[in-house]
Formats: structure tokens, C-alpha cells, sequence
């Protein structure tokens, strides 16, 4: 992750949680597409909110986040738990059913995404779920908090998922949403499917 982006959210770890916004209308529809009860790993999890419905779902959670000061909100908050994580950290095999990332893989530096994904798809059970947003763009920069973004067009994002490993797209949704920083963003929603061997 760009160390810029990481110091930022350890920062302002209080009131991006304070900031954050009511859990995704998608997180039911991803849960119901995994066992009841599965394993599901939750990448840079920020407050907590989607991990707090999970809990809730009766889904076994492994909770990180790349700011210890994040986890640690977000631990107290769900009375559960929080891994410091950075994304490169990742070494499971074949260990979840799923893997939540909302809105945190959009700040891995692009030549990196592709390693990162492959260590969520080797995390992932054969047949295991994989929900992802992006801020779609065309080229890689800052915003105005000096936050690093990927910034990716569709196609180059779908060829460097197929590099990391055989997928099966079951979703790609876009919607326009209000960043931290106040500037609208659209973003692409991609959720897929791990090929079993």
C-alpha cells in the first residue's frame, strides 16, 4: 500500500470512522452467495460496519485492517477481534469461502494490484467469493488529501484480475458516491468467483 495513503487513514483514523457510512447494500447479496457460517476475510475493514453484519449473519470473520489504529476502533467497536494487515500480508491458502474488500484495494499501486490478487485468489476456497469496488478512471493519482488511487478502467482492471487467476464474473455494478473528501466518485463493483481446479 502507498505509504502516503497509510499514514493518512492512521492519522485521521477517528474521524474517518466517525465518517464512515452505513454498510453496502451489496454485502447481503454477496453473504448469500457463501456457505451459512463460512469463513469470510475482510480486507481493510475501516469502523467496522460491514464486519459488524457479518458477525451478525453468523459468519466466522477474520477482520484486518492496513492502520493499527483503525483495527484497533474498529475491534472496540465490534467487540471482536481486528488483525493489523497490510494487503501484501496475506498468505493463506484456500482458507475462506469469501473476501470482502470495499473500497480499499482502489489504493494499491497499480503495478502491485495484480500480485495482491493473486493472494486472495489463493486464499479463497475453489469456488470461494470475492467482492471489490474501485474508483473507475484512466490513469493513477492523488486526491485532494493526498490519497494514492489505482483509478482503473474497466478493461485494464478485468485483464489484471484474469492475470492473477481464473475467475468467474458473477457481478460488475457502477454507482456514483460522495468520497471522504467531499468529490463525487464512480465506482465499479466487481464480484467473482474463484474457478476451482
Amino acid at each position: 500500500m502507498d505509504e502516503a495513503t497509510l499514514q493518512f487513514y492512521r492519522g485521521h483514523a477517528a474521524s474517518y470512522a466517525g465518517w464512515a457510512k452505513a454498510p453496502s447494500t451489496r454485502l447481503l447479496d454477496f453473504l448469500a452467495l457463501l456457505p451459512s457460517g463460512g469463513a469470510i476475510l475482510e480486507l481493510g475493514c475501516g469502523a467496522g460496519n460491514h464486519a459488524a453484519v457479518m458477525l451478525a449473519e453468523g459468519f466466522s470473520v477474520r477482520a484486518t485492517d492496513g492502520s493499527p489504529e483503525m483495527a484497533e476502533i474498529a475491534s472496540q467497536r465490534l467487540g471482536h477481534p481486528v488483525e493489523t494487515m497490510r494487503f501484501d500480508q496475506l498468505d493463506a491458502q484456500e482458507a475462506y469461502d469469501g473476501v470482502w474488500a470495499s473500497a480499499c484495494l482502489l489504493h494499491v499501486p497499480r503495478d502491485e494490484l495484480a500480485g495482491i490478487l493473486g493472494r486472495i485468489h489463493r486464499a479463497l476456497k475453489p469456488s470461494g467469493v470475492f467482492y471489490a469496488s474501485y474508483k473507475m478512471g484512466e490513469g493513477d493519482g492523488r486526491d485532494s488529501l493526498d490519497r494514492y488511487y489505482n483509478y482503473p478502467p474497466r478493461e485494464w482492471l478485468e485483464a489484471t484480475y484474469a492475470g492473477a487467476g481464473p475467475w468467474i464474473t458473477l457481478s460488475a455494478e457502477t454507482n456514483v458516491i460522495q468520497s471522504f473528501d467531499k468529490t463525487p466518485a464512480n465506482m465499479l463493483h466487481l464480484v467473482v468467483r474463484k474457478v476451482a481446479a
